[in-house]
């Protein structure tokens, strides 16, 4: 079987075994990540939250652990294991299922994929599963669960700020290329919705294609450059993102064009640079505020990037650290309470603050916000081919801003 494994599942799999080897020795605390480790799943994006993940549990066990000594003992579930045949809600939900009713989980974290969450989080509410999910799915936590969690930004969370952005820059032409897959159209509908809200009126023109047949997009880009429009808006995911960087080069368009991201991925710099070359500079991202740099981080995000660094040679992209934060702030729930079952767990997490890398959080039961502690978010742009990402700009909004932006025709 192990010969069977990719490269990202097997490079999980060890780290899981390699932190679980020491937390056996003692009693232990179950804890499921349930994220994409194969395709047709974003595996990097698995392998950085098992990554996170492990070093939460390495951070609990140098605190003492929890409840006098018990140790975190992680349990991995490919949610991609069977999608090849059966579809990845499918297979995310035997994976979630396995996890809480073999596996016996106090609780599951890592989903990534906007098209797995949905499904997974209302099995979870079923079984009474507590759950944090990883992704901007905009109603996911507005739907308001007992057992849901989440401390990262939404879709309609990070789109005023481009819609702003854009607005300030006079681009006022804007082509979006959009995946057909659930994160693809939502973005694409957020946009459309509140530029409408907002007032801004800026004429969008939409091409949907198929994330999972769709090889080239030359013609949308051809169309791109027939209407002479003044932004790209890549709603590509898993390799279609990258696919929509180097086709617009090729047919002319990179980087003289101006092209916005709709998630953060050119913050893992080093597969960024190598996938896109020159193509990929002056790109734009939504992104967290958050870098090496950041005077906000606090002690116990320097101790994550610190360790990740040394592991791994690079800093942590947010993937990894939305993990490590999911690991620490059930643990600090965990010490709240005298109980180690599910609902005590979630009575641990709607009481109080919790420590995390930007300072406390809690868990409120909002309207939109329910249970949903959301970061602050910029945008950001690498300014010169190969940098890493502590040296990207923060270009947007005023306030958070390191560098002005550059437009490609000015560089």
């Amino acid at each position: 079987m192990k010969e069977e494994l990719t490269s990202n599942e097997s490079r999980a799999l060890q780290e899981i075994e390699n932190i679980n080897h020491i937390a056996r020795l003692s009693k232990t605390i179950k804890i499921g990540i349930l994220t994409p480790l194969t395709g047709p799943g974003d595996a990097v994006a698995g392998e950085l939250i098992v990554r996170g993940a492990c070093l939460g549990a390495e951070y609990i066990r140098e605190q003492g652990g929890v409840h006098d000594g018990k140790q975190i003992e992680l349990i991995v579930q490919n949610d991609q294991a069977t999608a090849a045949v059966e579809g990845m809600q499918r297979s995310a939900v035997a994976g979630l299922v396995k996890l809480a009713m073999i596996d016996e989980v106090l609780c599951v974290l890592g989903q990534w994929h906007l098209r797995t969450s949905e499904i997974v989080a209302k099995t979870a509410e079923r079984l009474g599963l507590p759950i944090f999910i990883e992704n901007g799915h905009n109603t996911i936590t507005a739907q308001q669960r007992r057992t849901l969690f989440r401390t990262y930004f939404t879709i309609a969370d990070r789109v005023p700020l481009m819609l702003r952005f854009m607005k300030e820059q006079k681009m006022d032409r804007i082509g979006i290329l959009a995946a057909n897959t659930v994160f693809g159209k939502m973005i694409a509908d957020t946009i459309e919705e509140f530029n409408q809200k907002m007032g801004f009126n800026l004429k969008l023109i939409r091409f949907d294609f198929d994330q999972e047949s769709t090889t080239e997009v030359y013609t949308q880009l051809k169309q791109v450059k027939k209407f002479h429009l003044n932004l790209i808006i890549n709603v590509g995911v898993v390799r279609t993102n990258y696919m929509i960087i180097n086709q617009a080069a090729e047919v002319g368009l990179r980087p003289t064009l101006p092209m916005m991201v709709a998630f953060p991925f050119p913050m893992r710099s080093d597969d960024y640079w190598r996938l896109t070359g020159e193509s990929g500079n002056l790109v734009i991202w939504p992104s967290t505020l958050y870098r090496p740099s950041w005077s906000g981080l606090t002690e116990i995000g320097h101790w994550f990037t610190t360790r990740y660094s040394q592991k791994y040679g690079n800093f942590p992209p947010d993937n990894a650290l939305n993990a490590f934060t999911d690991i620490t702030i059930i643990a600090q729930a965990l010490e709240r309470v005298s109980g180690e079952t599910q609902d005590d767990l979630i009575q641990g997490l709607e009481s109080g603050s919790f420590d995390i890398w930007r300072g406390q959080v809690s868990f409120h039961r909002g309207n939109i916000h329910w249970h949903h502690a959301s970061p602050e978010i910029v945008l950001m742009q690498y300014q010169q081919p190969a940098q890493s990402f502590d040296e990207a700009a923060i270009i947007y909004p005023p306030e958070a801003r390191t560098h002005d932006y550059i437009a490609p025709n000015e560089s």
